[in-house]
């Protein structure tokens, strides 16, 4: 009986669901979720600690060989089935545990969502900081800077209020539905987002010094490059394609049949890589050109960058359109997060678009109301596994959840669901004789599974010896 209601459920939510009103407008919304604060905010500063152009080269190449695949995996899986991840391995794989992998992405999004929201805050702040001039006073001086972000950061409620503002942005959103709301936003923020992007490229090779930058990124250096570096590589170029949370495979849901997901994945992943060498162009240009430390870690963007635009003529400017930027790229992840929550309860639960974005996303705001009080409002938090809470789920969903999620999607598609009905689904709306032999996928996705599995077990093995695997 239980059954016959879920595939009840199931039909009705497939025939009322909404679709992308053009193929330009999903990959602008797929390319937005993948494009975010790890594009501008983590490949810049992971690449300046790890060998500049060298880390670069790695990071690409796993771009084509593990991210490509599982990106295609996803859509394929999401259209389908035209269900969000639960309810997609649920009825490819009905009556299995493969639903569980489903429902692991949809844990993933929401813990991911509860601390990245609090970063998204932090962007806003910083943007209005910008704008009112408030960085005139950090000029040159990176002890200022550090000690102004740490105040912020740490502070009870301020960091929480911005954060608040962030979640209500991301809830009107996702209320407006996929073409009003998701694709809408999409459609402005993504083109925003790179006109920005090559003002700031543009400015920053202008600037005396600055084409120092560009070497740095563009020519390597393999001697600088150390196994670790590579561990690095492999990592990020998974987890900034918004992989193993269920984000790709809830937006190929909302695609109708006849789309060609190969050149539209090629598309998907070209924006986003090509966003990322940008935003990497236009930091480490404005870096070299006023002399600040490209090695500087994770402050680059919060603590380095606004030492170095006071220093720049128009200043105020260039900061506010970095800042704002930032806070595009954010937003445009964090509504595809939500998304795959929401669409969660309206495939699995039958509830409404109103009521599931309403009560989840304030459910996530309270629980990453939690996360910026860890860093420290409240320090009892500081105890869980000697992290913060917010560095908690940081850990555990960018470590664990994220790139098993991923791995174990790889494997459904070889083991479970089948390379041949997997290509047949995949071949649908490519036109032509152009077909991707069976052992030619198998191999791609074999090799996907493969890097991800040696990520997470360097990991798990540096936990239980101290030491990891590839040092």
């Amino acid at each position: 009986m239980k059954q016959k209601v879920r595939s009840k459920r199931k039909e009705t939510s497939m025939a009322q669901r909404e679709h992308w009103t053009s193929r330009f407008g999903f990959v602008l919304a797929a390319a937005g979720s993948a494009v975010g604060l790890g594009n501008i905010w983590k490949y810049p500063h992971m690449a300046g600690s790890n060998g500049g152009a060298a880390f670069t080269v790695v990071y690409l190449i796993c771009i084509a060989i593990v991210g490509l695949p599982i990106v295609i995996g996803e859509f394929v899986i999401g259209r389908r089935t035209q269900l969000s991840p639960v309810g997609a391995f649920d009825t490819l794989a009905p009556a299995s545990k493969w639903k569980y992998v489903g429902f692991l992405g949809v844990a993933s999004a929401f813990v991911i969502l509860s601390f990245y929201s609090v970063v998204g805050g932090w962007t806003l702040r910083y943007t209005f900081m910008a704008l009112s001039g408030n960085f005139a006073e950090l000029a040159g001086n990176s002890a200022l800077s550090s000690e102004t972000f740490e105040k912020f950061v740490s502070s009870s409620w301020n960091p929480v209020f911005w954060h608040l503002i962030f979640m209500g942005l991301c809830i009107a959103i996702i209320l407006n539905g996929v073409k009003s709301g998701i694709e809408r936003w999409s459609k402005i923020m993504m083109p925003l987002i790179l006109a920005i992007l090559v003002v700031l490229v543009v400015r920053g090779i202008t600037l005396p010094g600055g084409m120092e930058g560009v070497k740095f990124l563009f020519l390597p250096k393999f001697s600088d490059l150390t196994a670790s570096s590579i561990v690095l590589a492999l990592g990020h170029a998974f987890f900034t394609l918004s992989l193993g949370m269920g984000t790709m495979i809830t937006y190929g849901s909302y695609l109708e049949r006849g789309q060609n997901l190969l050149s539209s994945s090629l598309w998907v992943v070209a924006v986003d890589t090509m966003i990322a060498m940008l935003a990497g162009v236009a930091i480490f240009t404005l870096v070299f050109a006023m002399g600040a430390d490209p090695a500087e870690g994770p402050g680059l963007i919060f603590v380095v960058l606004p030492t170095v635009f006071p220093q720049m003529p128009g200043g105020v400017v260039w900061g506010t359109m970095f800042f704002f930027l930032l806070f595009m790229a954010a937003l445009t992840s964090a509504i595809s997060i939500l998304e795959v929550v929401t669409a969660y309860f309206i495939d699995q639960r039958g509830w409404t678009r109103a009521r599931a974005t309403f009560i989840f996303g304030s459910v996530i705001g309270v629980v990453g109301l939690f996360c910026s009080l860890s860093l420290g409002g409240f320090t009892d938090f500081k105890t869980l596994f000697n992290l913060s809470f917010f560095d908690f789920l940081d850990y555990a969903s960018s470590k664990y959840m994220l790139p098993i999620g991923g791995m174990l999607t790889a494997i459904f598609i070889m083991k479970k669901w089948g390379i041949p009905a997997f290509l047949t689904e995949l071949h649908e709306g490519i036109e032509g004789k152009f077909r991707i032999p069976v052992r030619a996928a198998l191999v791609l996705l074999s090799i996907a599974a493969f890097v991800v599995f040696m990520i997470i077990l360097n990991e798990i093995w540096a936990v239980i010896t101290g030491h990891p695997l590839v040092f």
